[in-house]
């Protein structure tokens, strides 16, 4: 019975704990503050990106294909991969998307019924 008695150390206590949360939320305020004070300002609307004059850039899609790996000669020895170079691409003559399968983008979950 004690125990469950209500005290004056523990309305104190409850008291100086929100006390010391509101000093730490205004510390933290302040802070910001002083922190967003010291950053650069924001650019003004004639400071930000326009248009090129030709007009939006949209977009090219085109195919790419690798270069081809050189061949060895009959008999000769292998090429190590330092000897290749870092393969480039061109533009693919074919304009045509390639697929994994009919109907199916190959990705997992792509909407098709997979490779059967």
């Amino acid at each position: 019975m004690q125990m469950a008695a209500a005290s004056g150390l523990l309305s104190l206590g409850m008291f100086v704990v929100g006390i010391a949360l509101l000093a730490v939320l205004g510390g933290s305020f302040w802070l910001g503050t002083r922190v967003k004070s010291r950053e650069p300002a924001r650019p003004r609307p004639d400071e930000q990106p326009h248009l090129p004059p030709g007009g939006a850039v949209h977009e090219i899609r085109e195919n790419r294909e690798p270069d081809e790996v050189p061949q060895t000669p009959e008999g000769g020895r292998p090429l190590t991969p330092y000897e290749l170079t870092n393969m480039q691409t061109r533009t693919s003559a074919d304009k045509k998307r390639r697929r994994w399968s009919p109907g199916s983008s190959g990705s997992f979950g792509g909407g098709g019924l997979g490779s059967h």
